[in-house]
């Protein structure tokens, strides 16, 4: 009886977590920016196949002990996506909160705003590389 309360409070809270994400990626337009600046409107039924997939196997991977043995290549593969899909929720998240006109509007940047916006996206790149290349998380 209390594998069976546990599964079905598990499988709740799943919901709830889910729809969280998804109504906080819709409200943020995450999703529709990526269609409008790739323009792609047409594969509509690619990017929910993906998204639920990519929700599918995340789960599987951080509930299950999965070992897989693909390399190191698909390690970093896997690091490059998973860096652009957070990268794309912070600059959603950044683009809905004004944050950008407000910065540069405070330092009075005018010219050279996408240098800006690019080099801020090299230098997260380059200290994750180098984060990572230090091993500085262990």
């Amino acid at each position: 009886m209390e594998h069976i309360l546990l599964a079905v409070t598990g499988f709740a809270s799943g919901f709830i977590v889910a729809g969280g994400e998804v109504a906080l990626m819709i409200g943020l337009g995450i999703i529709t920016r990526f269609i409008g600046v790739t323009h792609t409107a047409k594969h509509i039924r690619y990017y929910e196949d993906a998204i639920l997939l990519g929700a599918l196997a995340g789960t599987i991977l951080t509930v299950f002990d999965v070992r897989l043995a693909a390399g190191a290549w698909i390690l970093g593969l896997g690091g490059l996506f998973m860096g652009m899909f957070v990268g794309g929720w912070i600059m959603a998240l950044a683009e809905v909160i004004n944050v950008f006109p407000v910065y540069f509007r405070r330092l009075g940047i005018t010219k050279g705003v996408s240098w800006v916006i690019l080099a801020m996206a090299a230098g997260k790149t380059l200290g994750g590389l180098l984060h990572f290349y230090m091993r500085w998380g262990k």
